[in-house]
């Protein structure tokens, strides 16, 4: 089974998806790993921007394009390393006709049989005014709580000002992110946003996170019949 990855959003997080695919698989040798058909298309217009009528260049359109190309290839499944891009998932799921892994019912789903009641969310400006984890975590019966408007700010700076612009992480925000989340009741912190995956793999976070990008290719390679290494059946951090 081939899984296909519409990716470049933003071209490091696909690049580290790459990366957790080929860590989290239990192989013995080269022929053991999944097969690949990675699109990294950066040009792809920005999902937030959109989202939040900033832009009206509109992202759908291109996913839909090379979605189509990886199902005339032959791929069994896509994924899509960008979280904010699944506010479209339904759009996209009605022009290809291939399943596109969806990153965060499988993330509620983790909390879910995980018994967490309370959940975190970092996440982008157009994640969190769409509701995209609020509204599918709440379908599993789990609360969320999202930053207030100013550390909200932060993780946007986070995303964008640090990560997505190829600059220092500013690990004092990601603090008070996190120390706001869990003083609100947080049992877990989801990092809802695929630059955010790049703060836990170069910065110690401590425990009670969970990387939705983890998540994401744990689910590609259990969906493409591909074994998991047993230390990454539990996401969260201890």
């Amino acid at each position: 089974m081939i899984l296909g990855v519409i990716g470049g959003l933003g071209p490091m997080a696909t690049a580290y998806f790459l990366e957790l695919i080929i860590k989290m698989t239990d192989a013995n040798c080269d022929s053991e790993h999944l097969e690949m058909i990675i699109h990294n298309c950066p040009s792809i217009p920005d999902r937030t921007n959109f989202i939040l009528e900033k832009s009206k260049e509109n992202p759908i359109t291109p996913m839909i394009r090379i979605g189509n190309q990886l199902e005339k290839q032959g791929v069994s499944a896509i994924a899509i390393p960008c979280i904010t891009a699944h506010c479209f998932h339904k759009e996209l799921a009605n022009f290809i006709n291939v399943p596109i892994i969806h990153i965060v019912k499988e993330t509620a789903s983790l909390l879910k049989e995980n018994g967490v009641k309370i959940v975190g969310i970092a996440a982008t400006d157009g994640a969190i005014a769409t509701k995209l984890f609020q509204n599918e975590l709440a379908s599993v019966g789990i609360d969320t709580i999202i930053p207030k408007k100013k550390t909200q700010g932060y993780v946007t700076d986070l995303i964008y000002g640090n990560v997505k612009a190829g600059k220092p992480v500013d690990m004092n925000k990601f603090s008070v992110v996190s120390k706001e989340l869990r003083q609100n009741g947080s049992e877990v912190i989801v990092l809802g946003c695929t630059e955010l995956s790049l703060i836990k793999r170069d910065y110690t976070i401590g425990s009670g996170y969970v990387d939705a990008m983890e998540v994401l290719a744990k689910a590609s390679i259990l969906s493409c019949q591909g074994l998991l290494k047993s230390q990454y059946n539990d996401l969260i951090t201890k």
